[in-house]
């Protein structure tokens, strides 16, 4: 008797249990794009994970620094980033001749914002490790600042660093 109450009671468990449970389902999910030290200015470059680290590849390469201050919901380093990573000239000069890093923070290095910490803002540094202050975009309130109209000056000014490498190390 007791053991018949017992199979009764656990097959209505079992049943209560199996009507209970939601059905499984699997959340779609999203296609997501994976995220590279790029951040969007360049997936197929080499991009340094730090400043460190971009010294470090600047000076064992020969090569200068660009360094690109930013912020990821900021619309005018959105429509930077959109202009750099589609010229194709830039990505070229980049790839080969240059050790780039994008950052969304401030370095503790005070010579990477000689007139402000505003974005975006494009420094060059050579490797012996000198801020070139003397690079500049067009516009005398922000020395460093960049547009999307600016990427011939923007080449231009890769060209310059370039060239100072050549001729002052």
């Amino acid at each position: 008797m007791l053991k018949g109450i017992l199979s009764v009671l656990l097959v209505l468990v079992t049943l209560s249990s199996a009507i209970g449970k939601p059905e499984k389902t699997t959340p779609k999910k999203e296609k997501r794009i994976p995220q590279t030290l790029s951040r969007g200015w360049g997936d197929q470059l080499i991009w340094a994970q730090t400043y460190e680290e971009a010294l470090f590849w600047s000076r064992s390469k020969n090569k200068p620094l660009m360094v690109i201050f930013h912020l990821e919901d900021c619309p005018h380093s959105q429509s930077l980033k959109k202009a750099f990573a589609e010229d194709k000239d830039i990505q070229k000069l980049a790839d080969e001749d240059f050790v780039i890093l994008n950052l969304v923070y401030e370095t503790t290095d005070k010579h990477l914002s000689p007139d402000g910490q505003y974005v975006p803002r494009i420094l060059f540094v050579d490797p012996s490790m000198t801020v070139r202050a003397d690079i500049t975009g067009r516009y005398s309130n922000r020395l460093y600042a960049y547009e999307p109209a600016d990427m011939k000056l923007l080449l231009s000014n890769m060209q310059r660093a370039l060239k100072f490498l050549k001729t002052e190390l």
